[in-house]
């Protein structure tokens, strides 16, 4: 049992961050599928959403593959710091996506606008799901259907406790720094025992980082409106 728990939680860390980043997915998904004839719409929705699932999956296993490399975790870490504290600024990615009366083709727009969308959702959940495909594939089953079923439910709940926003951008700047002090090229140059040291403090600090500069960008924002 002890050995689950440690699963379970990188499997709801997956879930949890894949919902939170993908709030503007969701909202592409609707507007795709908005034109469509009533009886279609739903069709159009989950198709489009499962073969983005596929796509996500094999993206994911990808990245995670690549993040072997020297370097690219510290260029990782750094763009996932990025990303979170975006997260807090807000942003409205979704704006490009063109809603269309013909089944396939609102598919298709599904799949490319996420594809575009989910650097951010990759990158983070390769992350976080380190060497597991099974973890990795179990979390994206899960999370995607949750964005598509449950798109108004999710936008009104992160709108009204925008507290779940900042603890998930907080675990991203945590992620961030785990991956960042874990590149095999800094592990070579602290070696491996110093590093493992560094690793909950680098973790703090990204966590603590994020929040900062999101509070900052946010109080500055205020300022000039």
């Amino acid at each position: 049992m002890e050995a689950l728990f440690p699963q379970i939680l990188k499997l709801l860390g997956i879930i949890w961050i894949n919902v939170i980043l993908s709030g503007d997915n969701a909202v592409a998904i609707a507007l795709a599928c908005r034109g469509l004839p009533e009886d279609k719409r739903r069709i159009g929705m989950i198709l489009g959403a499962g073969v983005a699932v596929g796509l996500r999956i094999v993206f994911t296993i990808v990245v995670a593959a690549l993040l072997a490399t020297p370097f690219l975790k510290i260029a990782g870490g750094l763009l996932l710091l990025w990303i979170a504290v975006k997260l807090l600024k807000g942003g409205d990615e979704e704006g490009g996506v063109k809603e269309t009366d013909r089944l396939w083709h609102a598919v298709w727009t599904v799949v490319v606008a996420d594809a575009v969308m989910s650097l951010d959702n990759v990158l983070a959940i390769a992350a976080v799901a380190q060497d597991s495909t099974a973890l990795l594939a179990i979390g994206l089953a899960i999370s995607i259907p949750l964005i598509v079923a449950g798109a108004a439910l999710i936008m009104a709940l992160l709108d009204r406790l925008p507290v779940l926003v900042w603890a998930g951008a907080a675990l991203l700047g945590w992620v961030a720094g785990e991956m960042l002090i874990s590149d095999p090229w800094l592990i070579g140059q602290l070696g491996e025992k110093l590093g493992h040291k560094a690793e909950i403090p680098t973790a703090l600090f990204g966590a603590a980082l994020v929040l900062a500069v999101g509070y900052l960008s946010r109080r500055t924002a205020t300022d000039e409106a």
